[in-house]
């Protein structure tokens, strides 16, 4: 029924990043590139800096989140039937944010059998996700962070 793409975009401009009308600007072009049908979007500037949005096409979403301190932008494409493609999107942003590196995984949403119009697959299990440890020290890397202190 889909295709979700969860893309990282990494060593981008920063300027372009923390620029809201350019942000928007990326991701309303690249749902044209894709081949989706814009109906609406919304975009949001952080302050002292970082751009949040969504763009809704006909065939589901694009949406992102940028961190320009990192020149780092996090960015969902799900498009739903045949007609886009969203790693012409994927392409275009890496393109437009002047990315030096980028990675993407995707994932198959709602596969079903026609015939029958039951599910036949699941792309990944709920509770598999649901599962997380609240106790245990934060890790980045190799160096144990210091636990979040109540204020």
């Amino acid at each position: 029924m889909g295709r979700h793409l969860l893309a990282e975009f990494y060593d981008c401009n920063p300027n372009i990043l923390n620029n809201l009308q350019l942000v928007q600007e990326a991701m309303l072009s690249a749902a044209t590139a894709c081949g989706a049908t814009v109906v609406d979007s919304k975009f949001h500037h952080f302050s002292p800096y970082g751009v949040s949005g969504a763009v809704i096409i006909s065939e589901s979403h694009l949406a992102i989140h940028t961190w320009p301190e990192y020149g780092y932008a996090a960015v969902d494409l799900f498009t739903c039937g045949t007609a886009c493609d969203p790693r012409m999107a994927y392409e275009h942003l890496q393109e437009k944010f002047k990315s030096g590196s980028a990675y993407c995984s995707e994932l198959k949403r709602g596969l079903i059998n026609l015939t029958t119009q039951k599910m036949i697959e699941s792309p990944f299990q709920l509770e598999a996700q649901s599962s997380t440890t609240t106790a245990a020290p934060h890790v980045v890397g190799s160096q144990q962070l210091a636990q979040p202190q109540e204020v």
